[in-house]
């Protein structure tokens, strides 16, 4: 007798438009990536260094992706959704819902990570608090220029790996192991550069709290990933073009 290993369904559109469930992991996936991974350069950097807040990054968004990505697909990311959009696996109302539950999700987690930090004596937190930043702000001192290159191609390379490994809405079975790795990549190179955002919401919440040159720099870490995200599902329909199913049937 042949057993056969548990499958995972990934969640309808319609499924995801009537119920609350995945706006509510949406919103709890990306606090908890904020508190923890950000959490790992504001609390612990100085003791775990670059590789450790690179793992950080990594593990937390794989333990969600195996938590929360059968509910909403574990975006917990702006230019995820976004690149979910053009690729046709959402509509523009449930990617609009995504958006407000990420964003707020991340305001709240760099919040609860505020608090904490305001706890420990010494701890700088103004213009600091695990923000993003480009020129004096940048651990290499990167220019505005670079610094949009970097995020540009570390977002592509993120949101094309999501949309690689995945099919329709939701990260199942090891869809989460690649995607892990790839952020923890990403945040090798990336944090040296600007921090690595990659995602919008990632990088919002850190920055109110931060406050002075990280919110008037914010605005490349919100448009760059988006458009990152953008060029990943253009070029991820060239690679992998999606079969004509009526033309098969003939």
């Amino acid at each position: 007798m042949q057993v056969k290993s548990p499958e995972f369904k990934a969640p309808e559109l319609k499924d995801l438009e009537e119920s609350p469930q995945p706006l509510v992991a949406e919103f709890l996936g990306t606090l908890l990536l904020v508190f923890f991974a950000v959490g790992a350069a504001v609390l612990a950097g100085e003791y775990i260094g670059t590789l450790g807040i690179a793992l950080a990054f990594g593990f937390t968004l794989l333990a969600l992706a195996y938590t929360i990505g059968p509910i909403s697909g574990c975006h917990v990311n702006p230019a995820v959704t976004l690149g979910m959009l053009m690729a046709r696996r959402l509509d523009l109302e449930t990617a609009v819902k995504y958006w407000i539950a990420q964003i707020v999700g991340g305001i709240v987690g760099a919040a609860l990570l505020f608090l904490v930090a305001k706890q420990v004596p010494g701890l700088k937190t103004s213009e600091a608090f695990g923000s993003n930043g480009f020129g004096d702000r940048s651990a290499v001192h990167i220019n505005t220029g670079g610094a949009f290159v970097a995020e540009l191609v570390l977002t592509f390379l993120l949101v094309y790996v999501v949309l690689g490994v995945t099919h329709k809405v939701a990260v199942v079975g090891f869809d989460g192991l690649p995607i892990g790795i790839a952020l923890a990549t990403i945040h090798l190179i990336g944090i040296p550069l600007t921090g690595t955002s990659v995602n919008p919401a990632r990088s919002i919440g850190p920055a109110i709290f931060a406050g002075g040159a990280a919110l008037s720099q914010l605005w490349l870490f919100i448009v760059v990933p988006l458009i990152g995200g953008v060029l990943a599902a253009v070029v991820h329909m060239i690679t992998h073009p999606q079969p004509n199913t009526a033309a098969d049937a003939h």
